[in-house]
Order: C-alpha cells, then sequence, then structure tokens
C-alpha cells in the first residue's frame, strides 16, 4: 500500500538536488543544452516555480510512501499543479526511486493521486513524458492516459 502526502519543509533540500540532476539531464539530452546550462536551466525552472519553497505555491510537492509495517518509506516524489478554470492538473514531475520500481508503486501513486484530484473537481489530468522513456509511456498508456501530440526538435 502507499500514501501520498505533501512534501515538508525538511525535505524539499533533498528534493532539490535530485531535480536539478535529474531535469538537467532531460535537459541535456532531450534538446541539446551543455551540462552547465542544462543545470542552470533546472535550478531556473525550480526556483521559478517554488520562489518561497513549500510556502504558499500553486504547485504540489508530494511524498509517495511505501506503508509496509509500522513506518512509511520514502519511496518516490510526485509535483503537480492545479488549474481550476480548465479542472485539470498537470504533472511536472513524478520519480520513483530505483529500488521500488516494478512493485506497483507508481500505478498505486498515480491512481491514489487520481483520486484525491476528484474528490476537488479535476476531471483531467496531463503530463509530459519523454520519448525515450518507453517504461513511463508504457505505464501511463496502461494507467489511461493517451498521447496528445508530440515535441519534436532538430539539431542544426
Amino acid at each position: 500500500m502507499i500514501n501520498i502526502r505533501e512534501m515538508q519543509d525538511a525535505e524539499f533540500a533533498a528534493y532539490s538536488c535530485y531535480f536539478v540532476e535529474d531535469y538537467a539531464r532531460d535537459i541535456e539530452e532531450n534538446q541539446g543544452y551543455s551540462s552547465e546550462t542544462a543545470i542552470t536551466m533546472a535550478k531556473e525552472s525550480l526556483d521559478r516555480c517554488f520562489p518561497n519553497k513549500l510556502e504558499s505555491n500553486q504547485h504540489s510537492l508530494l511524498c509517495i510512501e511505501s506503508i509496509d509495517g509500522d513506518s512509511p518509506v520514502l519511496c518516490g516524489y510526485l509535483w503537480h499543479s492545479i488549474d481550476q478554470s480548465e479542472s485539470s492538473s498537470f504533472i511536472y514531475d513524478f520519480f520513483v526511486f530505483e529500488n521500488f520500481r516494478g512493485q506497483g508503486i507508481g500505478r498505486e501513486a498515480i491512481k491514489t493521486l487520481e483520486q484525491q484530484l476528484k474528490k476537488v473537481g479535476i476531471n483531467q489530468l496531463k503530463l509530459r513524458v519523454a520519448y525515450h522513456n518507453q517504461r513511463a509511456l508504457k505505464l501511463y498508456q496502461e494507467l489511461g492516459f493517451s498521447v496528445t501530440g508530440y515535441n519534436m526538435s532538430k539539431q542544426l
């Protein structure tokens, strides 16, 4: 069983380290920027969306926990933002730690998020997945997501 809960202030630094490294790698691989530029862009993206860290923000950073026994174990992160005008939420980041993959935790986390969003009147969940991330693409399609477009680029 899993639980998703709001991230605590003390957990934000660890998330920031993970996110900048992971997103910078994505920017470098998929957009062709240098490592240094990609790191700067990743930091700027996080700072833009969380200027006051977790205080009064339209973005929601969640911790995914595995509940097995007495104490929950952190096994991933989920960042999303609700757009009330569209009755939708966009997933900016979804990450299950390597040693917890293949156990259905990602699937359960998305289903739990869906249930929570439905309770507050949100009826659409959106996200972007990198083309090369076939494992994630398969999971999302199995959960009922459909492809709505393609991001494309060309190196000149």
